[in-house]
C-alpha cells in the first residue's frame, strides 16, 4: 500500500525511510524510478541481504561517527554508525548507494543496566551525498516519528495485537484513537498513558475533561462595575 500513498505525494529528491517491513525490491525500484533516495532497514525477514551486511561489519573496528551521549527518558543513550561501499555491485538489491550498521548502546539511569542494539541496512546514498553523520540522522528521524505516532497507539491500547483486520476496521478504530491523543496532548501536562489510566471507564471524567458538561465550562468573568 505505500506505492499509492507515495504517488500523492512529489518524492523527487526527497529521502524516504522505512522499517524492515518495507525493505522491498519493489518499492526501492519505484524510488530509484521517481529520483528520490531511500534508507532501508535490513532485518531477518529479508536474510541473505542482512547476513551480507551483517557479515562485513564483524570486524568494523572504530566507527565513522559517532554521537555524543543523551540523556532521555531515564537512559544515556549512545549511537554510533560503520559505513561501506564495498557491497555495492554484490548485494542484490536495487541501488545500493552504500551499507551501514548502527549500534545504539543505552544504560539505565537508575539501575545501571546496560544493553546494545546494532541494527543494519541500506541506502541508494552514496558517501559523497549522505557522509555517516547523516545516514545516522535518517535512521534516528524516522524512529522518532515512529514512536511520536504508531508507538504511542501501541503502548497505550496494545494495537499491535488487535485482531481488527478486515475492511474499513482498523481504519474507524485507528481514528478515534488517533483523536483522543490528540485531544489529550493539546489539553493534558501528564503523559498520554498516565491521563488516559486516570480517565479509563469514568465516563464523567472524560467529559469533564473535554469541557463538555456544564460545570466545567469556563464562564466569562462579569466586567466590573463602573462608578457613575
Amino acid at each position: 500500500m505505500v506505492i499509492p500513498v507515495l504517488e500523492a505525494l512529489d518524492s523527487t529528491g526527497k529521502t524516504i525511510t522505512t522499517d524492515a517491513l518495507l525493505t522491498q525490491r519493489t518499492l526501492a525500484t519505484y524510488l530509484l524510478d521517481h529520483e528520490a533516495h531511500d534508507v532501508f532497514t535490513v532485518k531477518d525477514n529479508r536474510p541473505t541481504l542482512h547476513a551480507d551486511i551483517r557479515l562485513i561489519f564483524e570486524d568494523r573496528g572504530q566507527p565513522d561517527f559517532r554521537e555524543p551521549p543523551t540523556l532521555a527518558h531515564g537512559r544515556i543513550e549512545q549511537r554510533a554508525i560503520w559505513t561501506t561501499n564495498h557491497l555495492n555491485d554484490y548485494l542484490n538489491f536495487p541501488g545500493v548507494g552504500q551499507a551501514f550498521g548502527i549500534a545504539r548502546h543505552t544504560v539505565t539511569k537508575k539501575t545501571g543496566k546496560t544493553s546494545t542494539e546494532t541494527v543494519y541496512g541500506v541506502t541508494s546514498h552514496t558517501q559523497a551525498t549522505a557522509p555517516p553523520a547523516d545516514v545516522l540522522a535518517f535512521n534516528r528521524g524516522h524512529w522518532s516519528v515512529e514512536n511520536g505516532c504508531h508507538y504511542t497507539l501501541d503502548w497505550n491500547w496494545d494495537e499491535d495485537r488487535c485482531t481488527i483486520r478486515t475492511g474499513h476496521g482498523p481504519a474507524n478504530i485507528t481514528a478515534p484513537r488517533r483523536f483522543a491523543i490528540g485531544a489529550i496532548k493539546a489539553k493534558s501536562h501528564d503523559t498520554v498513558a498516565a491521563t488516559i489510566q486516570r480517565l479509563a471507564r469514568n465516563v464523567r471524567l472524560v467529559f469533564d475533561y473535554l469541557r463538555m458538561t456544564e460545570n466545567s465550562r469556563r464562564r466569562p468573568r462579569p466586567f466590573p462595575a463602573l462608578a457613575g
